[in-house]
């Protein structure tokens, strides 16, 4: 892999900064992340940066894409998440993945399955910033309150997680063998462009690798 040499950014930042290897975000699409990773399945363009069943924010036309793993109990995922919401709205041409990834336990997950249910009410963000709001570890009665109290309707969103329990099981299986492939450890993670992005960066880091995955995208 080729190293993120951007200067404005100190050594340890840039070392975790990597264009992801050859092929992987060529013309013909994601074909691998890493030798490992020999399942053309799991890394296909439409998986990761087209998948109909994972929630987009930004602009969906957006000419460079950031796609993002984060776990609603991770707190580096709840404190990056104004900042980078920030970046994409001053940029205005980011088109943002949103992929949930439960790393941190059973209501991890269980929080992460409540939000895909909400998307089936055209209530997924509204359900993903009321769990990305708080600052204390996420319980089930709590995620129950947030929501309501979002303007989720619970009724509709037990029946539809009962409804629709293989389709969401299945996006989390996709994000979830996704961020394996790629190698990454932890939330929050992300691809940036041709860019893995494994960790978290401040605003000035974000516009600047956006920059670069724009510049690297021309070439």
């Amino acid at each position: 892999m080729t190293g993120f040499r951007n200067k404005s950014l100190g050594p340890t930042r840039r070392a975790a900064l990597t264009l992801i290897g050859v092929g992987a975000l060529a013309a013909g699409g994601i074909a691998s992340a890493r030798a490992a990773a020999d399942d053309d399945e799991v890394l296909t363009e439409a998986k990761v940066l087209r998948d109909a069943d994972v929630p987009v924010a930004g602009n969906p036309d957006g000419n460079i894409t950031i796609v993002e793993w984060s776990d609603y109990n991770c707190p580096y995922c709840r404190k990056l998440e104004p900042e980078l919401r920030q970046v994409i709205q001053d940029d205005g041409k980011v088109r943002l993945v949103m992929k949930d990834w439960p790393v941190l336990g059973p209501v991890s997950v269980t929080a992460a399955r409540i939000a895909l249910a909400a998307k089936f009410q055209d209530k997924y963000h509204q359900a993903h910033d009321a769990m990305m709001g708080v600052s204390s570890r996420l319980t089930e009665p709590r995620i129950n309150e947030l929501l309501a109290g979002a303007g989720v309707d619970m009724d509709r969103l037990k029946r539809d997680l009962t409804e629709h329990a293989q389709d969401i099981d299945a996006v989390l299986k996709r994000n979830n063998d996704q961020a394996e492939a790629f190698g990454f450890r932890g939330t929050p993670s992300f691809i940036v462009g041709k860019y893995r992005v494994p960790g978290v960066l401040s605003m000035t880091e974000f516009e600047q690798v956006i920059a670069d995955a724009r510049k690297a995208k021309m070439n």
